[in-house]
């Protein structure tokens, strides 16, 4: 694509990798010119903390900030009722409004961190968007707003038609899913001026709906845009590890776990992912990137400081990097390390290698733990282990033992 952007945000949404799809460039860019421009991305509040899948359109939010804009961070406390059914096999397990409320509370944790909520033009807005749709009228909503969706159209989304074409089932609760999220941009137009939606990529046909709905009932001009759907260089979806999601509220995921999950990146992602998660120059981040050998470990360090600092704070960041130094290159033991403490009661007689491994987070399962014995992936205090059948003590527990899986992951076994 050859449009040049005028706008500053538009400018950093090209140059650093955010940008997927808009539905008008040239009139978004002269909106965003024109003044401040308020932003909305929905989150549906689905589990207690919001994962590095999150992250990308967070710092999309930032940015939109930083360049001078106005951020809406909409709490999904009414659709999440209903549940997204983008690009899902099944339906989403309903969870009620105590759950709800939970979860909004543990996500609220994460965009403090990122947004300035003020008072100011650009101050952020956090919205829930049950205040409008916990109180619709059923038949006045069909007549006002139903009247306006194509059921054909809606049934060419791919996000829906993917779901039909293997004939799996789609209820009528989740297909009222994306007239609500329509719905939920004509309200944020015409209680607080809102121009633009924006997304991940699966998102597409949702803010098309929204766009649509506003020109038709308020007779508005508003924006879509989306974000791509990143994976990793060797196709894996983003915030996925073998332990599970990456959780971004410390106390789901340690600040030492989040530094390690960057430090891990793959030397082919670590440019791209210097610009999408940190605000380092892109001519930096491309120099980095650029790094080959031991070198690049050195960038995916800087990565992996940047990135825990905007979340954690500067001391979480180099304290991880502090305790990763001195578990890797001196073989000690990290004050910060993930640790499992056992009880006396817990040990009894004695404590498989295996247990340990699993109740450690070190491998999934007792077969996952016998397969990494059994390859010479896991280590305890640094020497390999070969013995499926070793047996934890409380004389082998006098002090903390260091168990390895591979290189790069590692936890504490201790007795409380």
């Amino acid at each position: 694509m050859t449009y040049h952007p005028k706008s500053d945000f538009m400018s950093v949404m090209m140059e650093r990798g955010y940008l997927a799809d808009c539905t008008d460039y040239q009139s978004l860019d002269e909106a965003l010119v024109a003044g401040v421009t308020p932003a909305y991305i929905g989150y549906d509040a689905t589990a207690q903390s919001l994962h590095v899948g999150h992250l990308m359109n967070i710092m999309v939010l930032r940015w939109l900030q930083k360049t001078g804009h106005k951020p809406i961070t909409l709490m999904g406390g009414g659709t999440t009722k209903v549940g997204d059914p983008s690009f899902r096999s099944d339906e989403r397990p309903l969870l009620g409004p105590e759950q709800i409320d939970a979860n909004i509370e543990g996500m609220k944790q994460v965009f403090a961190k990122y947004l300035s909520y003020d008072d100011s033009p650009t101050g952020a807005l956090m919205l829930n968007n049950a205040e409008w749709l916990d109180t619709l009228n059923y038949l006045d909503f069909l007549r006002d707003i139903g009247r306006h969706f194509s059921v054909n159209r809606m049934l060419s989304f791919e996000s829906v038609k993917s779901r039909l074409d293997r004939e799996q089932s789609l209820s009528f609760l989740e297909f009222n899913y994306m007239i609500l999220q329509a719905y939920d941009f004509l309200e944020l137009n015409r209680r607080y001026g809102c121009l633009l939606q924006m997304g991940g990529s699966d998102q597409w046909g949702n803010i098309v709906n929204g766009i649509d709905l506003t020109r038709r009932v308020l007779d508005q001009e508003i924006y879509g845009l989306t974000t791509p759907l990143l994976t990793t260089s060797d196709g894996r979806k983003m915030g996925k590890s073998q332990g599970g999601a990456i959780w971004l509220n410390g106390d789901m995921l340690s600040p030492y776990e989040f530094w390690q999950f960057w430090r891990n990146t793959t030397d082919a992602d670590t440019g791209k992912f210097l610009k999408i998660f940190t605000e380092l120059p892109v001519d930096e981040c491309d120099r980095l990137g650029a790094l080959e050998g031991s070198e690049i470990n050195e960038a995916k360090i800087i990565l992996a400081n940047e990135v825990t600092t905007l979340l954690h704070g500067a001391e979480a960041a180099a304290n991880a990097a502090a305790t990763a130094k001195e578990v890797f290159e001196k073989g000690g033991v990290g004050d910060d390390l993930p640790t499992l403490t056992l009880t006396a009661d817990e040990l009894g007689d004695g404590l498989s290698i295996v247990q340990a491994l699993v109740k450690a987070g070190l491998a999934k399962s007792g077969k996952d733990a016998k397969r990494l014995i059994a390859e010479n992936g896991a280590r305890m205090d640094d020497q390999p282990l070969t013995d499926a059948g070793t047996m934890l003590t409380a004389s082998d527990l006098s002090s903390p033992i260091k168990l390895s899986a591979g290189k790069k992951r590692h936890a504490l076994v201790q007795l409380g």
